[in-house]
């Protein structure tokens, strides 16, 4: 199993430059006053599909062969993942098949969809996503695009790193830590791996929800723990069941620790971010924000940057998240 390394990350770089979104590095002065702090939000709801995931889709897919782009590409997604791979073989004329939960935002089926791609729905309790997934690639001859246990999305996922370091730079400032959010583990340990790189020194954390803190509890056994197949959470986005083998290989190695974080407090901080940063973010987006915002993570004196991963949210979802601002 060959990891990825800093240099991967800096050619994804090179490769998405262009295509990807800069994103900002967002700060809300009167909420910094009242937490003691200086908090910065990497700012991927404004992304190219509206998370991270076109960053290490758009890295996989165009290292394709030609020979066999006209074959398409397959991926099993619960809706981000899904939609930067759609809308990269879009990008790269190529077709492409999601495996997608029906139970998944109707709002990320629809713009998976929207860029072309052909949705297979499955029931994420009593189908297995994989198997359906080689059927489909053996099928139709495509190439697999993995959600994050693949070395080019996570080096694709890690120019989040690259980025917030120059960002920082830009700023004058050090963080004095990281926290990412955590599903499979591909943003986060692509955005370790750049920060050992770039911001060596500065402590990385994960983010999950409760229930699904595999990558935290992983961590702390020293091998890789399964979640309940009974939890439930509204991070919808976050809901794999274990820690993938490659990412938790580097995380194991690159991270300080994680947090886990309940969906009540999930909620108030897309309040939070909606009101002072005029940010839109789903519900496992937030859940780094989420960290700092509920004390996890304590930020007095410090600073501390929060990546937003996605803003593929429904809109009762939001709404009664909205319902909770202060």
């Amino acid at each position: 199993m060959a990891l990825p390394v800093f240099d991967d990350v800096v050619a994804a770089a090179k490769r998405i430059e262009g295509f990807a979104v800069k994103t900002p590095l967002l700060e809300a002065p009167l909420l910094n006053a009242k937490l003691g702090g200086r908090l910065l939000l990497k700012a991927e709801p404004l992304q190219r599909t509206g998370s991270f995931k076109f960053r290490g889709a758009y890295n996989a897919i165009s290292q394709i062969p030609a020979d066999k782009r006209k074959n398409g590409v397959v991926a099993f997604s619960s809706g981000n993942h899904a939609q930067g791979v759609a809308a990269a073989a879009q990008m790269l004329g190529m077709p492409a098949w999601i495996i997608m939960p029906e139970d998944a935002p109707t709002i990320k089926i629809a713009r998976t969809k929207a860029f072309g791609a052909t949705v297979v729905p499955y029931d994420r309790y009593t189908q297995d996503r994989e198997k359906m997934g080689l059927e489909l690639q053996a099928k139709y001859g495509a190439t697999l695009v993995k959600p994050y246990d693949d070395p080019n999305i996570i080096a694709g996922q890690g120019t989040i790193g690259l980025e917030i370091a120059q960002q920082c730079e830009a700023l004058g400032v050090k963080p004095d830590a990281v926290v990412v959010c955590c599903g499979g583990g591909g943003l986060v340990s692509g955005t370790a791996l750049a920060l050992s790189g770039a911001l060596p020194g500065v402590p990385v954390y994960a983010a999950e929800p409760v229930g699904f803190d595999d990558t935290k509890r992983s961590l702390e056994a020293g091998t890789r723990i399964k979640n309940d197949p009974d939890a439930r959470s509204i991070c919808d986005a976050l809901l794999a069941p274990t820690p993938g083998e490659m990412t938790f290989a580097l995380n194991s190695k690159l991270l300080k620790g994680g947090f886990a974080v309940t969906d009540e407090e999930v909620k108030r901080a897309m309040a939070t971010l909606f009101q002072e940063f005029k940010l839109v973010a789903e519900p496992g987006g937030a859940v780094a924000a989420t960290a700092v915002l509920a004390g996890k993570l304590p930020i007095k004196g410090k600073t501390i940057v929060a990546v937003v991963s996605g803003g593929n949210v429904d809109p009762a979802t939001f709404v009664d998240a909205l319902s909770l601002a202060a």
